[in-house]
C-alpha cells in the first residue's frame, strides 16, 4: 500500500502486537498525533491513591499515559504531558521497522509500569508511581534497525 501514511501503518502495528487498551487521537492543527494506552490493576488492599485531578480513591487503578509524534517546527505541546515525545519529517515520516520496534519497546515500558504499578500498590511507604521511558535504550535500539520503506504523515 504505496499511500499509506504512518497512522494508518500504526494503527495496524498496534492493532497486531500491542498488549494495552489505546486510543489514538490525530490532531490535523497541531501537527499531531496522540497515541495514549490504559494500565489497570486492581487494588485489593483498599490502598488510597490521589489522581492527576487531585481526587482520592480506594477503588481500582486506572493509569494513562501517553507518546506524541509531532512535527518539529509546527506543533505547540508541554513535553512533561508526555511519557515520550517523538518528531517527525512529514515527508518521510516513520518506516515500518521502526514502527514496530516502538510497538515492541512500548509493550515493554508499559509491562514494566505495570510491575511498577502494583509493586507501588504493595509499598505502603511509596509516595509516587510514574512509568520510566528509557530513553538511552530506546535510541540504542533504534541506531540498530535497517530500515525500508517510509510513510509519511498523514493527509488531511
Amino acid at each position: 500500500m504505496a499511500n499509506s501514511s504512518f497512522l494508518e501503518k500504526l494503527m495496524e502495528v498496534l492493532d497486531k502486537n500491542f498488549r494495552y487498551d489505546y486510543e489514538l487521537n490525530w490532531d490535523k492543527r497541531q501537527h499531531t498525533i496522540e497515541l495514549s494506552f490504559l494500565l489497570e490493576a486492581h487494588n485489593p488492599k483498599g490502598v488510597e491513591t490521589i489522581d492527576a485531578n487531585g481526587q482520592t480513591t480506594t477503588e481500582d487503578i486506572f493509569f494513562e499515559e501517553a507518546l506524541l509524534f509531532y512535527h518539529p517546527t509546527k506543533s505547540h505541546f508541554h513535553p512533561e504531558d508526555y511519557l515520550v515525545a517523538l518528531p517527525y519529517l512529514p515527508k518521510k515520516g516513520f518506516s515500518q521497522e521502526f514502527l514496530t520496534y516502538l510497538v515492541d519497546f512500548l509493550n515493554q515500558t508499559a509491562d514494566q509500569g505495570l510491575d511498577d504499578l502494583l509493586d507501588f500498590l504493595e509499598d505502603d511507604q511509596a509516595q509516587e508511581f510514574v512509568i520510566n521511558w528509557d530513553a538511552q535504550l530506546f535510541e540504542a535500539g533504534k541506531s540498530a534497525l535497517v530500515e525500508g520503506e517510509f510513510f509519511p504523515y498523514p493527509r488531511y
